[in-house]
């Protein structure tokens, strides 16, 4: 039968995980300890064979370990963070996202012969109150968005594919913050994550999000004042801050984005610098490498291989089982060690510019299909993308599994292969100009990179596909 979100039978469904979330929520005020020792034995028994039995004893273990951080950490989300929100990361990330939708999009996959992504990124404006520094946003200009019906129709077939996840960036996506606050009352099945300056985020936002309990924001910083201003102007990091202390108050769940470079890869890793964003209240990091997009993008911001080494050990620091700092902390191409290579093409991310292309990456601005044009399933199954899943994983070794920063070959050979055009909307850049940025990169990384993966795979092969 297919999946339908809507049924009767998935909603009662829903309705018991709700009643289940809403009791468990209810008894940690009590026995912390007991209740989520009861809800992860719950979430096995729910689960069956989609998560390890492995997994499931790594968390029984750090819950019923009082002194380990992460067990601090989950208290911390109890205290810092509202019961509907917590109850909506559960249903809607954990339920929805996890587990029914992705059986969904597996099933859909197969039907329609395409990858079907579990999130979708979405760019509701190109217009922002700032213009930051090697931002690939900043490359699209100011004069394009997507209409409330665009972004409506967008999810409403979106969750007929059993894809719940929805990411909004820009281009400043505050600027269309009552649109998306509306879609989150609209879509409560579904969870919306923003990346945002945070200059734009009020008292108002803040109680919005508590309200609507499934829309986070992961703020961009890149240091501390200097650093930060230097990037992206006088008095944001000020700003910045405000809109910190602001969503603590209000006891709202947020993260941060942060794009590190050459010049700022120590210190947005430093003990002071997280100390700080977790005394604010902030729960998760998103790490995100700098890639040379757009043709007038810098390659002098670009890590040394030395560097990357660097920042690729130290995020696994950070978030540790037994170092680093109570938050969780991702590394966008570090960690392709964990998903297998590049999970973009729609195999389980794409991305929706404000002109309604819809391209593989967020950083890889080419494209055949508009969602103004053409339905989301249309979209899914151009050209390009049949090739991204045809070619994935570009590396055997993960730890090289990007298209372009580390096999520029290979987005060459597909993009001269399905003919798709530069969707920049103020520069154009062809493909050749694009790679040319990252060719010695690439050359200089593979030694370091296959060492690393050598160590930690030593029974598989590394080399190229």
């Amino acid at each position: 039968m297919a999946y339908n979100p809507d049924s009767f039978a998935n909603k009662a469904e829903r309705k018991a995980m709700e009643v289940i979330v809403d009791f468990g929520i209810k008894h940690t005020n009590k026995d912390r300890q007991k209740a989520m020792n009861q809800f992860i034995d719950f979430a096995q028994k729910f689960l069956k064979d989609t998560w390890s039995p492995e997994a499931f004893d790594a968390l029984h273990a750090q819950v019923n370990n009082t002194d380990s951080k992460w067990f601090k950490f989950v208290y911390s989300l109890f205290d810092d963070v509202t019961p509907k929100q917590l109850k909506m990361l559960a249903l809607n990330v954990g339920y929805e996202t996890g587990f029914k939708g992705f059986q969904a999009t597996r099933e859909n996959a197969k039907k329609y012969g395409c990858s079907i992504p579990w999130v979708i990124l979405m760019d509701p404006t190109s217009a922002c109150n700032l213009r930051c520094t090697g931002c690939w946003a900043a490359e699209y200009g100011h004069t394009m968005s997507l209409t409330y019906e665009q972004m409506e129709s967008v999810i409403i077939q979106g969750r007929q594919l059993g894809i719940h996840a929805y990411v909004m960036t820009g281009g400043e996506p505050m600027m269309r913050k009552k649109d998306i606050v509306r879609l989150a009352e609209e879509f409560q099945d579904c969870y919306f994550m923003l990346y945002t300056n945070g200059t734009m985020i009020d008292e108002q936002f803040c109680k919005d999000m508590v309200r609507v309990g499934n829309l986070v924001p992961n703020v961009s910083v890149e240091g501390f004042e200097e650093a930060n201003d230097g990037r992206r102007g006088q008095g944001v990091y000020e700003k910045v801050m405000h809109a910190f202390d602001l969503m603590k108050e209000n006891k709202c769940l947020f993260g941060v984005s942060i794009c590190y470079t050459s010049k700022n890869y120590k210190v947005v890793t430093s003990d002071e610098f997280l100390d700080m964003l977790v005394d604010k209240g902030c729960k998760m990091a998103w790490y995100f490498h700098y890639m040379p997009v757009g043709c007038a993008a810098s390659t002098d911001l670009l890590l040394s291989p030395e560097e990357r080494q660097y920042m690729l050990e130290r995020v696994r620091w950070i978030r540790g089982y037994n170092t680093g700092k109570p938050m969780m902390a991702l590394d966008f191409q570090n960690d392709g060690e964990y998903i297998h290579g590049c999970i973009a093409g729609g195999r389980s991310y794409c991305h929706i510019n404000p002109n309604g292309d819809m391209e593989p990456c967020v950083f890889i601005h080419y494209s055949q299909a508009n969602i103004k044009e053409k339905s989301l399933i249309e979209c899914l199954q151009q050209p390009l993308f049949l090739e991204y899943q045809k070619n994935q994983p570009f590396n055997n070794n993960h730890l090289r599994p990007c298209p372009m920063l580390e096999n520029p070959e290979k987005l060459r050979e597909m993009i001269r292969k399905t003919g798709a055009k530069s969707t920049d909307m103020e520069s154009p850049e062809s493909v050749d100009h694009l790679c040319e940025k990252c060719d010695q990169y690439a050359k200089d990384w593979a030694p370091v990179a296959d060492r690393a993966w050598a160590k930690t795979h030593p029974d598989q092969n590394a080399s190229v596909r």
